[in-house]
């Protein structure tokens, strides 16, 4: 069940950096890096070796994932739904399709669904991309701080 973060109306949202460390509970227990782009509309995870199959008349996808930023080590097979398939322009300009899955994310002591697109993000510094529909209603992104809700270690 989601948990997000308790606020009345009148309380400011909480503060997250431009660099978070999350986990995806459904995909992986290994505590991510992720960057904060506001600037980006959805997520990005780096997914490879993607294959999508059919699964009680859906349409799932088995990819492989390295959590771990600039590490090949471990890698991890993992499988997920396809919600949608979207047209995404990279940074470079460059127009993609991608497949969608929903996964819940935690970030601090909240957890909730997102919607993520799967992606070769190879030569990218970060294994995933946190949009602002993710984080939107939810957090403010302070682009001068990092970590804000906690060390790697301490969401392990």
């Amino acid at each position: 069940m989601p948990t997000r973060p308790r606020r009345r109306r009148s309380d400011p949202l909480p503060v997250i950096g431009w660099r978070e460390w999350v986990r995806l509970p459904e995909l992986s227990d290994i505590v991510t890096k992720v960057k904060v782009d506001t600037g980006a509309r959805s997520s990005a995870l780096h997914a490879f070796d993607l294959k999508r199959f059919e699964r009680n008349g859906e349409e799932w996808a088995r990819f492989d994932l390295h959590p771990l930023q600039r590490r090949v080590r471990p890698s991890l097979t993992v499988e997920a739904c396809i919600v949608d398939e979207r047209s995404v322009t990279s940074s470079s300009g460059r127009s993609e399709r991608r497949p969608v899955i929903v996964t819940p994310i935690t970030l601090g002591s909240a957890t909730w669904p997102i919607e993520v697109t799967l992606t070769r993000r190879d030569e990218m510094g970060f294994r995933m991309l946190l949009g602002r529909q993710a984080i939107r209603n939810r957090y403010v992104v302070d682009p001068g701080r990092s970590f804000l809700l906690g060390s790697r270690k301490g969401n392990s």
